[in-house]
């Protein structure tokens, strides 16, 4: 039987308020996601520096998903300022060539089981799709010579 290929890892940044507890609704129900999937419980998602996505892609995550709250946040004007941050961390991705769709911001409630394996699956087709961090830029066509 022929070794299946990695699919890649799959960073989820869950809020404790809202993400987490609905990523552990979907472990209470026996719900099935992929296994390259791995959460990390935060308080807000705010507080990671554009960098730190950065240094994921740079280390092998091949996707982020950030499941906030979203405008339901706890901390004020907490959502709209990672909003800003991820439009920075997606500027950022463009200039190295990284495609945008392997860092997403969602809003992931409590109960929302069937929209959180939605994400997963939906990334999993996307890092499929692409390949490692920084395939795209490789497998991208050369720009076409000046006509002299």
């Amino acid at each position: 039987m022929a070794a299946q290929p990695d699919p890649g890892k799959i960073l989820i940044l869950a809020t404790e308020d809202c993400a987490y507890p609905g990523v552990n609704a979907v472990g209470q129900a026996h719900m099935n996601y992929p296994s390259n999937t791995f959460v990390m419980r935060v308080k807000a998602p705010v507080l990671f520096p554009e960098k730190f996505y950065l240094n994921c892609f740079d280390k092998g995550i091949a996707g982020i998903i950030v499941m906030s709250c979203g405008v339901e946040c706890p901390y004020e004007g907490a959502y709209s300022a990672l909003a800003r941050r991820i439009d920075g961390v997606y500027r950022l991705m463009k200039a190295r060539g990284l495609d945008l769709r392997r860092l997403r911001l969602t809003a992931i409630c409590t109960v929302c089981t069937r929209a959180f394996i939605n994400e997963v699956k939906q990334m999993n087709q996307v890092i499929a799709e692409l390949g490692p961090p920084g395939a795209e830029a490789i497998q991208a066509p050369a720009a076409a010579p000046a006509a002299a």
